[in-house]
């Protein structure tokens, strides 16, 4: 496990409860807890993005609901209220303590774009260097369903990998992860340590019971699986306690660490980029000596080993590939669209030995089509 002098670029998620009063407002005192913290990390050396949910919460009351609306427009009313107010509060209080914020709204598309994804990833990587906090969160205001991240335990993952951060760290309105439902079984025991997402681990994931958030310990640890997928440890613990993120980043606090083990994958970008963020626009399935042949050579397979493609896309492309069960087998960029590798996939054997199907930056692991949501 690291060790204080290693950490120097940390990725702090922090969850809507942990930041708004009952009454669903911001907390002014939360917020004072929060900052004081990531100025001490800030002291130290270290460098800190915080991924903060809060908008639509800190923002439905001042929009006339009583209750957190249910409606998106409303959510996204509430959100584009909430996030300047946010913002505003952020800001105040770290520059009492002599550090600049800068605010970072994304939305998927702004990842499933290569071009963008490496642009927000330059932008980030400048505002870290020069000791600016930036302030990330999902572009609510502006956001439908189906094009959004989910929660942002899941974009505080991707975001990890993308600055190359030492550790993540969720905090939420739990301890961590409990081999059981701590709310119904008072002999449930919080796991310290966890060097493997096992399908019992999973199991063990629940429901976080917050009404103003919107991730639970499921999405946790799918956000969990990505960052270590890109070699980033993580930890979870609850907001608010004292000296949570100082005592996270030396390896003493109470919560659950989840360990990057021997032999994890570390995707680069490129392969972080096309697991994690890609959008697949088609699907290639083959048969068994295609899957041979990928899984052995990771980069290309004759086209007569293609039983089917699905979509339609360009030279260039990502592309899911499947067996004939439909086992996911990987991820990858193709050197032909989607009519010319079906031409391919009809030639004689002997001319297709020419026209070998190429697969640039292959990423071939089920752990990283799991969390992949098209």
């Amino acid at each position: 496990m690291m060790s204080l002098d290693t950490v120097k670029r940390v990725v702090i998620k922090i969850g809507s409860s942990s930041l708004t009063s009952r009454h669903g407002e911001i907390s002014r005192r939360k917020l004072e807890k929060l900052v004081d913290q990531v100025v001490q990390l800030k002291d130290q050396g270290h460098e800190v993005l915080l991924v903060s949910s809060g908008a639509v919460a800190a923002g439905y009351r001042k929009l006339g609901c009583l209750e957190r609306p249910s409606s998106l427009p409303e959510k996204q009313a509430a959100a584009s209220i909430g996030q300047g107010l946010l913002m505003e509060a952020y800001s105040e209080l770290f520059l009492s303590h002599g550090y600049v914020t800068s605010q970072i709204l994304i939305t998927r598309n702004d990842f499933s774009d290569e071009a963008r994804y490496n642009n927000v990833r330059n932008t980030t990587s400048i505002l870290l260097e020069r000791g600016i906090v930036p302030i990330v969160n999902e572009n609510d205001t502006v956001t439908v369903d189906r094009l959004k991240f989910g929660d942002n335990d899941t974009l505080s993952a991707k975001v990890a990998g993308l600055v190359n951060a030492d550790l993540l760290i969720i905090l939420s309105d739990i301890d961590g992860l409990y081999d059981d439902n701590p709310h119904n079984n008072q002999d449930a025991k919080l796991l310290r340590t966890v060097d493997k997402i096992t399908p019992e681990i999973e199991a063990a994931a629940g429901g976080s019971g917050s009404s103003v958030g919107t991730g639970g310990m499921k999405s946790k640890i799918e956000a969990v699986k990505i960052a270590n997928a890109s070699g980033i440890p993580t930890f979870l613990g609850k907001a608010g306690v004292s000296n949570i993120l100082d005592d996270a980043v030396q390896n003493k606090a109470k919560g659950t660490y989840f360990t990057c083990a021997e032999g994890a994958l570390n995707l680069n970008h490129k392969e972080q980029w096309i697991a994690f963020n890609s959008g697949p626009e088609g699907e290639i399935t083959v048969d068994e000596q295609g899957k041979k042949e990928i899984l052995e050579n990771s980069e290309s397979l004759l086209p007569t080993h293609v039983y089917s493609v699905e979509g339609t896309f360009q030279s260039k492309s990502v592309v899911r590939i499947s067996d004939l069960n439909g086992e996911a087998i990987g991820l990858g960029i193709v050197n032909y669209s989607s009519e010319d590798l079906t031409l391919c996939r009809d030639l004689e054997a002997l001319e297709a030995k020419e026209a070998a199907v190429k697969f640039e930056d292959l990423v071939c692991h089920k752990e990283v089509i799991t969390p992949i949501k098209i």
